[in-house]
This record gives C-alpha cells, structure tokens and sequence, in this order.
C-alpha cells in the first residue's frame, strides 16, 4: 500500500512548481507570430525582465536552457584564445569551466569545494597576478544549485575594483532569480543569465542574459558570437523574429508573461522575504534532525545558504532509501546529489518560486515521517522548529 497516489509535489531545485495560473495561460491555440498580440506581449516582457534582475542594461530571450546562456555570454564578450577565469563552489561554476574550454577559452578555474564559499585571498592573489590584465571575464555563480552555497557578488566586484582589475563580472543566477536577493546594477554585475524553470515559475526551455554598456562594448571584438548567440539583434530588434533569430518560443511567452505578472503582485522585496522564511523553516528541521543522527545542511554558514535550494548530507546510502521512500511512499519527489561523492549520501531540497508555507511544510513533514519508517537515526522535534519559524514571522 501506498499513500503516494494523489497530487504529487516535485521539490527538486528546478524544474519549480508551475502555477496554475501560468499554466492557463499557456494552454491555448497556437497565436499568429507575424502581428498582432504576441508582438505586444514579448515588447510587455523585457521592462519586467529588467526589473527582477534590478538593472537598466539590456535584457535578452533566448530559446535554451541554462547550459545554452552560459554558451551565450561567453560568445558575446570573447574570442578563441582569451583567457576566463571560473571561480567555482559546485558542478555548474566547474560546468561553466567545461563550457569556456570547449569554446577554445583559456580556463583558470579556482574551485573551492562543494562546502565552502569562496575564498578572496585566493580570487586576490590571482588577480593581482595577472598583471598584464589577460583575464578577460571572472564566471561566478551566484548560487550553485548543485551545493547550494551562495556567494557574494558585491564581494567580488569590490575586489576587481580594489585590484584595479577590468574584467567583466559574469554572473549565473539561473538558481537565484526571483528567489535570493539579486541585483544586478547595484552590485556591479556587468552580464547576468537565468532561466525560466526555476524562480521565474516557467516551463524549461527559455534562458535570458542582461547586459550592460560595458559589456556591449566588449561585444565589438568578441568572434564567437555566431548569428543565433548575438545578442545584439535580440536587444534592440528591427523586427520582431529577432527577438529570438527564428519562431518565437509563443507559449512559454504566454507563461512568462503570467509569472512575471504574479512576481509583480506580490512585490519582489515580498518575494525574497518569502522565499528567506521558507528557506530557515527547513534549515531548522535540518538542524534538529541532525542532533541525533547523521543528517547535516551541507552549508554550515547560513550567510552562504541559498534561500532556493538545500543540499542535505547523511550517511550512504541513506539519502536514496530517504529519496525513495518520500517518492513511492509519499508523493514527494526530492533532488538527486548532483555533483557529489558518494551520490547516495544526499539529496536536496527545492524551495523556489511558487512555493508557500503548508508546502514548505508537508515536505518536512514527510521527511520527518521517512526517516521514522526507515529507522533512521535523528532528532526529534523538526516539524515543531519550523513551525515556530513559520509562526514567528507571520503570525
């Protein structure tokens, strides 16, 4: 007997929970792509776009998914031969090496674990370095969905400043968007790429880079912007197809539109203030269960947790059995350890974009009734620790 059949809830960090309400708007005849309204809904999309990234630069759709806009920013502000350096706390800042190198980019990665966040003596020493300023862009993710370690953007911009150092900031919030506090202007950001499957509460297959005048300009010598990465034409686009190079992706515009909608409702200050509360209600059940057991947050310092995605540590292969049980036992999916050694060993948590408190809850909940059906050593008490958090913030 299983008590899994029902609505089932997806918690892995991506693809998010698609709300209903996007999912109307999406579920409708193909509309005529020459004219008309969805012309007038793709102009609607790119000031809101903007808005949740907080920049005034550039804003830019593009069919793909993540791995294609890491592919995209490269190709638009460098050449063969130019040196990148990744600074890398998770499988997607060493993913992102991997994409520069096999764009014939000359690759420093400086990886600092999948526990820690980064080190600035280090990123210091290597900048200071480079004296002849050959570094042509520093890749950081701002959170690696794979660890979920967060790091400092503002942190890393000052310190280019500091070191008098012109590379471009290039930052991978396709984790972070309208989920962690994230802004791009205000921290010096000088590119920023999402996609839309995660806190921006759309179906995967649309991805977005904003950019700025600087590095616009760096587009000027850059040769490897084929024809379909250049952004140029989907930033200011004579004609309409050019927002895309081709077919416009016409339904998940339809859904964007609704998701960048429902972010305006709630207020994007509201947004990450929900998305901080839910994030500490787990982490307080993580913390009680690991008191008498070996269940452990994988970031120890919570000024480095993601607020849209936890990594969770136990003993192998615990975190399958535990994966598994909530699955098939409860409806519940969790994410996989991406990344990690061993892989059964942990699992993770998604807790990004149309997400609320009674969810945030019954994934608890069902944890903590997992761990019991599988006798796995623990504390007791976890569901009384996040809901003291829940309650003490909106009661």
């Amino acid at each position: 007997m299983s008590l899994a059949n029902g609505l089932s809830y997806l918690a892995i960090p991506g693809p998010s929970v698609i709300p209903d309400r996007v999912l109307r708007a999406m579920h409708r005849p193909a509309p005529n792509i020459y004219t008309g309204e969805l012309h007038d809904l793709t102009h609607s999309l790119i000031p809101d776009l903007k808005a949740v990234a907080r920049t005034d630069g550039n804003a830019t759709i593009y069919i793909a998914n993540g791995h294609g806009l890491w592919e995209a920013a490269l190709c638009n502000t460098c050449s063969r031969g130019d040196k990148v350096l990744v600074l890398s706390s998770g499988r997607f800042g060493i993913g992102w090496s991997e994409m520069a190198a096999g764009l014939h980019l000359d690759v420093e990665l400086m990886h600092f674990g999948e526990r820690s966040a980064f080190d600035f003596d280090q990123i210091e020493t290597a900048l200071r370095a480079d004296t002849g300023q050959k570094i042509r862009a520093v890749l950081m993710c701002h959170v690696d969905t794979s660890s979920s370690i967060r790091n400092d953007v503002r942190a890393v911009r000052d310190l280019l400043d500091a070191v008098g150092h012109g590379a471009l900031l290039m930052v991978d919030c396709i984790a972070s968007m309208g989920c962690d506090r994230y802004e791009m202007d205000a921290w010096g950001a000088d590119v920023t790429i999402a996609a839309s499957q995660k806190g921006l509460m759309t179906p995967p297959g649309i991805g977005f880079a904003w950019f700025n005048d600087k590095a616009d300009r760096w587009r000027e010598d850059a040769d490897l912007a084929s024809r379909y990465w250049d952004w140029r034409p989907r930033a200011k686009p004579e004609m309409y197809y050019q927002y895309f190079d081709g077919t416009a992706p016409t339904h998940h515009l339809y859904g964007l539109r609704e998701a960048l909608d429902m972010i305006a409702e709630e207020g994007l200050e509201n947004v990450w203030t929900r998305h901080e509360t839910l994030a500490r209600a787990i982490w307080a059940a993580c913390e009680v269960w690991g008191q008498g057991g070996a269940l452990r947050l994988n970031v120890a310092d919570p000024v480095h947790r993601s607020h849209a995605v936890t990594s969770v540590g136990m003993d192998s292969p615990d975190a399958d059995r535990l994966r598994h049980w909530c699955e098939f036992q409860a409806g519940l999916t969790l994410g996989i350890g991406l990344g990690r050694v061993p892989e059964d060993a942990w699992f993770r948590i998604g807790h990004m974009g149309h997400v609320n408190a009674h969810m945030i809850l019954g994934v608890i909940g069902t944890i903590d009734a997992g761990l019991k059906a599988l006798d796995i050593a623990h504390g007791p008490g976890a569901v009384e620790a996040a809901t003291r958090v829940i309650a003490g913030t909106v009661g």
